[in-house]
């Protein structure tokens, strides 16, 4: 939304020269957080291309009153700046599932890695809407915008891949992405795959997995906290119901999934809807809804993040 232009109420002298000093430095205060900077790749801090370029607006100044009225209270802004909480100074690992490149190296993502309690292929192309709109391409756009939001907020945000690998990466490595880039939380973004007749959103937390290489004991108390505001911020951003085919109200627990049980930092997976339901394909195809996908995400990290 782009903030309403500043405005003033003509006053007396004495008022005039109090209320335009105050207006200015609104004003180029507004500029200061209009512009985020500029995007980097995969492994820094990152912002979505200007097309997506989303704007918080700062709530509206009040208008000045008349001499000897009160003057008229804020209209409220719901995604004021001021009541945003910041995220300097946290890292946030965004990993878009699957790779739009998968289907061209089979050979390479159907590798076995090790998770910890079994072995799994590399990767896995994913699914798609019966109209060819993959998963991979979805993931991928809903993370881009997810972080411009979060970066907006003043975040670190890494993408595990932003578009510029071949194939992959393989399981292993992108549950080593949070713990690499010193990230306090990861989030995985998906799509299923579900029977046709099937719709919803569900999300994935860790199993407590203590075997082999894998040890996620630490991780799985402050996953689950993530998992609950995820789903309570997701579905309020985009009115998606929880799934109705898997899982339960909304939430999954699983022990076999590499990104999971190899992660030494909070994590979680999203399933954002049913690609192969023709209502949720509906969804997930339309740009609009995948802003408010990539808001409701934004908005269940921060939560995460300030408060405790």
């Amino acid at each position: 939304m782009t903030p309403p232009r500043r405005s003033a109420l003509l006053r007396a002298t004495t008022v005039v020269a109090a209320v335009v000093p105050l207006c200015t430095a609104g004003w180029l205060g507004w500029r200061a957080i209009d512009d985020p900077a500029p995007a980097a790749t995969a492994s820094a801090t990152a912002t979505a291309s200007p097309t997506e370029a989303q704007t918080t607006p700062l709530t509206p100044p009040v208008a000045a009153a008349p001499t000897g009225t009160a003057a008229p209270a804020p209209t409220p802004t719901p995604t004021a700046t001021a009541t945003t909480p910041t995220l300097a100074g946290r890292t946030i690992v965004l990993d878009p599932g699957h790779n739009p490149g998968n289907f061209q190296h089979p050979t390479e993502i159907n590798r076995q890695v090790d998770i910890g309690n079994s072995r799994k292929e590399c990767d896995t192309t994913g699914t798609e809407t019966n109209a060819g709109y993959t998963e991979a391409e979805y993931s991928l756009d809903v993370t881009r915008r997810a972080r411009e939001i979060l970066a907006a907020r003043g975040a670190t945000v890494v993408l595990v891949q932003d578009g510029d690998r071949a194939w992959g990466p393989c399981i292993d490595e992108r549950a080593r992405a949070g713990a690499a880039a010193h990230a306090d939380v990861a989030l995985s973004v998906h799509g299923d795959g579900g029977p046709a007749g099937g719709s919803g959103f569900h999300v994935i937390m860790p199993a407590k997995v203590v075997a082999g290489k894998a040890d996620n004991s630490a991780i799985v108390e402050p996953s689950h906290r993530l998992g609950l505001l995820l789903r309570e911020h997701f579905h309020a951003a985009t009115g998606e119901p929880y799934a109705d085919y898997i899982a339960s109200e909304g939430l999954d627990t699983r022990s076999d999934l590499g990104g999971l049980n190899l992660s030494t930092v909070p994590k979680v997976f999203i399933e954002c809807g049913n690609m192969r339901n023709s209502t949720d394909a509906k969804r997930m195809t339309d740009p609009q809804w995948r802003q408010q996908a990539a808001l409701g995400i934004a908005d269940a990290l921060t939560a995460y993040l300030t408060t405790r």
